[in-house]
């Protein structure tokens, strides 16, 4: 693997957004009530990811037993919680200090260690993870190469990385930036569309790094299933990642 670039990724004015959200991040009926949709689906994937990835039984209750696990761009922690019931020693990193003090205090009162470090995934402590997470994050990052580089340089040999992002479709414009947000699903400048990431381009950006990228699967939504993994990558997609 390449290493990781120095380059700066956080954007400021993307860290300050989503600090700003740092107090409802756990209500499921705040402004994060899309994340809490999405989560379910994201973990669905990621547990049959992990199962496959490690020859796991699907029935065992904790299959990242362990194992370590890195997520980056955790928020609140909504994804390093679940991660840790799994039973890895989860790390958890992000741009907002208002989202790590928020995801100590949540995990704190939840009984997890998990440990949390605000600011760029490079400034972690030396080491490597048997499972790299980063949910939503690609498209608010300041260089993609260089966090794609910074993610890889934290994979261990072996390890998984799952990947989630939204799609640069027509569809994702009107539904995703236009729609959600002119109707309060999410809340106003979450998504720039103009930053979003085809699976071609991602694909490539990974192959930089000597990673390969497995099938992407959409998240797609309809009325009667809401957020679901689908064959449709129109919308969202979500991958995983795998050393070359």
């Amino acid at each position: 693997m390449a290493n990781a670039s120095s380059s700066t990724t956080i954007r400021p004015g993307e860290a300050a957004h989503f600090g700003k959200l740092a107090a409802d991040w756990w209500d499921p009926k705040g402004s994060s009530a899309m994340l809490h949709r999405l989560n379910p689906v994201r973990l669905a994937f990621l547990r049959e990811a992990i199962d496959r990835h490690w020859g796991g039984d699907s029935r065992g209750v904790r299959p990242l037993a362990g194992k370590t696990a890195l997520d980056v761009g955790c928020g609140a922690g909504l994804l390093c919680e679940p991660l840790a019931r799994l039973g890895a020693a989860v790390t958890g990193v992000d741009a907002a200090a208002e989202n790590i003090a928020a995801a100590q205090d949540h995990a704190a009162g939840s009984g997890l260690a998990v440990a949390y470090y605000h600011g760029e995934v490079s400034a972690l402590p030396a080491g490597t993870f048997d499972l790299v997470t980063s949910m939503e994050v690609i498209e608010h990052v300041e260089d993609k190469a260089a966090f794609v580089a910074a993610l890889a340089a934290r994979l261990a040999p072996g390890g998984l990385m799952v990947l989630s992002t939204p799609n640069r479709t027509a569809q994702s414009r009107l539904l995703l930036v236009e729609g959600a947000e002119r109707l309060g699903m999410v809340p106003r400048g979450t998504h720039h569309w103009d930053d979003f990431i085809t699976p071609l381009e991602l694909h490539d950006l990974l192959a930089e790094q000597g990673l390969t990228m497995g099938n992407p699967r959409g998240i797609a939504w309809s009325p009667g299933k809401g957020l679901h993994l689908s064959d449709d990558l129109a919308l969202n997609y979500i991958v995983a990642v795998t050393a070359s």
